[in-house]
This record gives structure tokens, sequence and C-alpha cells, in this order.
């Protein structure tokens, strides 16, 4: 018994010790250095750290190199229009893959994006979701190709 309350104590630990929220998640996925600085520069940390849960349909560095310097460099100065970017690309709760429906979804910024599903391929307004289920203790990460703009 005393081995079993052991053991159980250590892998209890341990799962606690592999937690992780969407912002550290994106960090050691890997390929989102860019949104990760937009996300501290818009002071949106503390809430993608928090509870959630939120789906993040990420962009990553390749999406974010296809956005003109002078825009981008804009962007990341002004926090205001940074977190309306930012908050675009954020659904609350956690909605996986197998999850995911046609149709228009509201996103915490206040807008709606279109999601279409066609030939098992996933679309957000223009950008293509290119991985799925980065699974995160707050959410869940969607990779895709471009950085979607609010109107």
């Amino acid at each position: 018994m005393k081995r079993f309350l052991i053991g159980t104590t250590i892998a209890l630990a341990c799962g606690w010790a592999n937690a992780a929220d969407l912002v550290d998640t994106a960090k050691s996925a890997g390929g989102f250095n860019t949104l990760t600085t937009a996300v501290q520069a818009a002071g949106l940390t503390d809430t993608l750290k928090g509870p959630g849960p939120y789906t993040v349909f990420a962009p990553t560095d390749a999406a974010f190199a296809k956005v003109p310097k002078d825009k981008l460099d804009a962007l990341l100065k002004d926090k205001a229009a940074l977190t309306k970017v930012l908050t675009y690309h954020v659904v609350p709760g956690k909605v996986m893959a197998k999850d995911v429906k046609a149709g228009k979804v509201k996103t915490v910024e206040g807008s709606e994006v279109t999601v279409t599903v066609a030939d098992g391929k996933v679309k957000v307004n223009d950008a293509n979701v290119v991985k799925t289920d980065i699974a995160a203790d707050n959410g869940v990460i969607h990779v895709i190709d471009t950085v979607l703009m609010p109107m």
C-alpha cells in the first residue's frame, strides 16, 4: 500500500510538472516566436495563461512573415490594434479538430470568423489550418498559415 501511495504521488507530481498553458505550449511547440512576442506586447500573456478554456488559431512565424514589414511593425507598436488582431484568433472554449463544424464562429475580439470544411481540410477565413489539436491545459492550438485580420 505504501509503494502504491508513493508511486501515485510521484505520478501526480510528474503530471503537474508537465502541465502547460497555451503560451508555454506555443513556445515549446516552436515556430510561434512572433506570435508569443506579440501576445506579450499586447499584454495578453496572463489571459492566455489563465483558466480559459480557449481555442487559438495560431499563425506561424512564416504566416507573420507574409504580412508586409511596415504593417507588422506598425501593428506591434499599436497595442490596441495588436490586441484586436490577436483576440480575433481566439475562440472561447476548447474545440478539438473532430468537433469543428463549418459556419460562423464568434471570436474573443467580438467579430466572427468563417470556418469552412471541404475534403477534410479546414479553413478559417482565408487561412488554412495546417496542424490541429496541440493540446494545452487551458485550451487547444490549431496552426494556421495566414494571419487573420478583423474587418
